[in-house]
């Protein structure tokens, strides 16, 4: 089958796997996470993403949207596992929101790498990776996107993650929503992937279809921070392209793009207090062809004639998956019961990466070995 498409992803963040359990959102962002990775130097988050990307491997994920500082070093670690990356390099305000000089000079640097890197034929594709519209102020932003049009690339941010986290920008104009302020500063205009979009409205997700707006659904991170079940249904029903995402290994707290096909179908379900509300198939879709369109990326997530050559092979020789007796059973069986275990093969761009069960391209021991060394460091300098 294709291989699953983790659409957002903080992957370097395994370094801080655990951390911070049992905070809201944004106690967990200020008093844990951005301590921990205010210590961190692009050597940590290179083995940071070894370790992400070793594991996504393994459990089938052949492309992850990323994004994070430290933007070599997520280049060399994919290029080594051999995953396919779309990097969308971080800004945020604590490094480049104080002063216009700062930002112009980050959206420079994404420039140049993005000419450096971006190639569509190879592993690596690059975007832009504003933070959200509360961290970042709108015209910034709007510069950012105005910077990722101009390059025909991916402009990737956070939208709506939580109930309140925009409440102070919208007071601060009218009481208009988040996705209409984005939508009124151009910011919406280009190829844009809104990462989790929980607390949208219905007028929101219409914003979202007319724009052609990709959404990152993220449905165990947003549990896990008790952040709310996003309207997938209805997005999906109006026309928007939603793919599957594990978000960051801190707040997840792992990169098995199984659990959020399984999950996505419940929460669809319960929350709507309906079965049929949404089918393994649909799930399965949002983890491959509906990942790779919301990135824009239409030549993975599918097994066809020119599209790259991202595909798994699912061990069907498991309890889990007897008995078969229709090819829908199959697929449920896929959805409800799949695993990484599951995972026996993996190739990415035709090369293979995993061979009966085993990484070919990393050295898994000494990958978790640097990243148990390094996590504990950053969690002593930060004093978290």
């Amino acid at each position: 089958m294709p291989g699953l498409i983790n659409a957002h992803a903080h992957s370097p963040m395994t370094l801080l796997r655990g951390a911070g359990d049992g905070l809201p959102l944004m106690e967990w962002l200020t008093q844990v996470m951005w301590p921990r990775e205010g210590q961190m130097n692009p050597e940590d988050a290179l083995w940071g993403m070894r370790l992400g990307a070793a594991e996504m491997l393994l459990a089938g994920v052949t492309a992850s949207c990323e994004m994070y500082l430290f933007e070599e070093s997520l280049v060399q670690a994919s290029l080594e596992a051999g995953i396919r990356l779309a990097i969308t390099p971080g800004i945020i305000s604590a490094l480049h929101g104080e002063t216009y000089n700062a930002s112009k000079s980050r959206l420079s640097a994404i420039a140049d790498f993005h000419s450096q890197y971006h190639n569509p034929e190879s592993l690596i594709t690059v975007g832009f990776g504003p933070h959200s519209a509360y961290d970042l102020s709108l015209d910034l932003c709007s510069e950012v996107a105005a910077a990722a049009r101009d390059l025909d690339t991916l402009l990737h941010i956070h939208v709506c993650e939580t109930r309140h986290e925009g409440a102070n920008l919208e007071a601060a104009h009218d009481g208009r929503s988040t996705v209409e302020l984005l939508a009124s500063h151009g910011i919406l205009d280009g190829k844009v992937l809104a990462a989790h979009s929980v607390w949208l409205s219905d007028s929101d997700m219409e914003t979202f279809a007319q724009h052609n707006v990709g959404v990152a659904h993220c449905p165990v991170s947003n549990m896990k921070l008790g952040s709310g079940i996003a309207s997938v249904v209805e997005m999906r029903r109006k026309g928007i392209d939603v793919g599957l995402a594990t978000d960051g290994p801190a707040s997840n707290d792992n990169l098995d793009l199984w659990e959020e096909i399984k999950l996505a179908s419940l929460l669809a379900r319960v929350s709507a207090l309906d079965a049929s509300s949404m089918s393994p198939k649909d799930a399965l879709v949002m983890a491959t062809n509906g990942g790779a369109n919301a990135l824009g990326n239409t030549d993975i997530g599918v097994l066809k004639p020119g599209a790259h050559a991202d595909f798994i092979h699912i061990d069907l020789d498991d309890p889990t998956f007897v008995p078969v007796t229709n090819d829908d059973e199959l697929i449920a069986h896929l959805a409800w019961a799949g695993s990484g275990r599951h995972v026996r093969d993996v190739w990415v761009g035709g090369r293979q990466v995993v061979a009966d069960r085993q990484l070919t391209t990393v050295d898994v021991a000494e990958t978790q070995f640097e990243a148990q060394q390094r996590g504990k460091r950053l969690a002593e300098q930060s004093g978290t």
